[in-house]
């Protein structure tokens, strides 16, 4: 039985950790300079249709300028980028039975022993895109894409956005190869 108890204390803590984890993606237009941007602004047309609360979206917005600031970007009147943003989150359901075992025995008769249980746990995966468009001729240059676990303590949501677009905006300016 402390055998079982382990196996799920492990089991729960490595998909906590693995809940924490971030993974992203970037893509972008192999035609352009990105050297030539220097400044950046908002686009609030798309911002206003992201569908979360302006809360969260104040959120990204700061953490955004933090990111973009560090990179040695300014923020303008007349920019030459324009960062968009929006999300998707799913409801992530994942269940472990545990303690069960199966096999076919003498004569492919079935057999089944121990005891078990089963674990429900349940989470909340967020996607942030974050895009660059090129402000004088409207086209997309640059998309970043972030998923991970969502947290909903108003004590921790600043701290796991800036998370995300810190790694999101790691991936800007792109290197080319």
């Amino acid at each position: 039985m402390k055998k079982i108890k382990l196996l799920s204390l492990l089991f729960i803590t490595a998909f906590i950790a693995s809940c924490t984890s971030i993974r992203v993606a970037s893509d972008y237009d192999d035609a352009i300079d990105f050297s030539n941007y220097k400044t950046y602004a908002f686009f609030k047309e798309g911002i206003d249709k992201a569908e979360i609360s302006d809360l969260d979206k104040k959120r990204i917005l700061r953490a955004v300028d933090a990111e973009m600031q560090k990179k040695g970007f300014t923020k303008s009147e007349n920019p030459d980028m324009l960062v968009n943003i929006f999300t998707r989150s799913t409801e992530q359901v994942n269940v472990n039975n545990w303690g069960y075992n199966y096999g076919w025995g003498w004569g492919y008769t079935p057999w089944m022993w121990g005891g078990g249980y089963s674990t429900v746990n349940s989470s909340t995966e967020g996607t942030l895109y974050i895009d660059l468009i090129d402000a004088q001729k409207k086209d997309l240059i640059w998309q970043g894409v972030g998923t991970g676990v969502l947290t909903f303590e108003r004590d921790k949501k600043q701290e796991r956005i800036n998370e995300f677009v810190q790694k999101i905006i790691a991936e800007f300016p792109p290197q080319k190869k």
